[in-house]
């Protein structure tokens, strides 16, 4: 087995496989048994096949959603970088950036499709949405007030440690509501395309997919020209840059606040993520 394998890694994957031994709580590592540094690992499941997605952007991204049962049962190859830096069984909530408020967000569903579609290979999550971020908190020593985080230096720090693991397959990120005013939605097109091309550097990842969503659709809150400025720097991003796709919200629903999606418009958003970026890698090997 590879020396620069995780023990946590090694824990977590082991996990469905261990007899007598349950998934760990939401978010957590079991204390109980340590990890077993000797602990063979399925040739399917080794860091070779693990193939990571980031989950960047602000609250819509992190996920608002009532969670329910359903969403805290694990999928054996389903993982997610948590914040002490484990890769644990992915269950909801994915997210830190607001303790009691994240919820239900799309990364788990599209991560199931993929595994789904994928037998051979784990997925690993990389939670790094900042809810109430605006792209100005996205750049490089940029700062976020309300959680006293630095978005886009915590997300690269993450990404450096998570990413010793597997191999990034794709960036997935839904952001604009914090941007959508009179100032900031002038400059947004340009801050968004140079935070992407930064964002590839970064990873060595010149051209990883990038699947971008729609702000949410909802009918007692009209756009104004500000809302319409950001969805158009979103829509037309595939016409900027390669290997990125742009995901409708056309019919989905908030959970009554007017801004947040409903955790059954988090998974549906999730299922067309997914199917999104199965249009974008058919597109790349044509």
């Amino acid at each position: 087995m590879p020396s620069n394998l995780p023990r946590q890694l090694v824990f977590a994957l082991c996990l469905p496989f261990l007899a007598g031994i349950a998934f760990p709580s939401i978010g957590t590592a079991q204390e109980d048994d340590p990890p077993n540094p000797e602990a063979s690992v399925p040739e399917q499941l080794r860091p070779t096949n693990l193939h990571l997605f980031l989950l960047a952007g602000q609250s819509n991204m992190a996920g608002r959603g009532k969670i329910s049962d359903e969403d805290r049962q694990p999928h054996p190859r389903v993982l997610v970088f948590n914040k002490a830096g484990e890769w644990v069984p992915a269950v909801a909530p994915l997210h830190f950036d607001k303790p009691g408020i994240a919820g239900v967000g799309l990364g788990r569903t599209f991560a199931i499709d993929y595994a789904e579609q994928n037998p051979q290979v784990t997925v690993g999550l990389i939670p790094c949405a900042v809810g109430g971020s605006s792209l100005n908190a996205w750049q490089p020593g940029g700062f976020h007030e309300s959680t006293k985080s630095h978005p886009y230096d915590d997300c690269m720090t993450r990404m450096q440690q998570a990413l010793n693991a597997g191999e990034l397959k794709g960036i997935l990120w839904h952001q604009g509501e914090s941007d959508s005013n009179p100032t900031r939605s002038k400059t947004y097109q340009a801050k968004l395309d140079e935070l992407f091309k930064r964002s590839r550097t970064e990873f060595d990842s010149p051209d990883v997919p990038i699947v971008i969503g729609q702000l949410g659709q909802f009918p007692e809150k009209p756009w104004d020209e500000s809302r319409q400025l950001v969805d158009q720097a979103h829509q037309t991003l595939p016409e900027r840059m390669t290997n990125t796709i742009f995901v409708h919200s056309d019919g989905l629903q908030h959970k009554g606040d007017q801004t947040h999606f409903s955790a059954e418009a988090y998974r549906e958003f999730g299922h067309r993520y997914f199917q999104a970026f199965q249009q974008l890698a058919g597109s790349s090997d044509d």
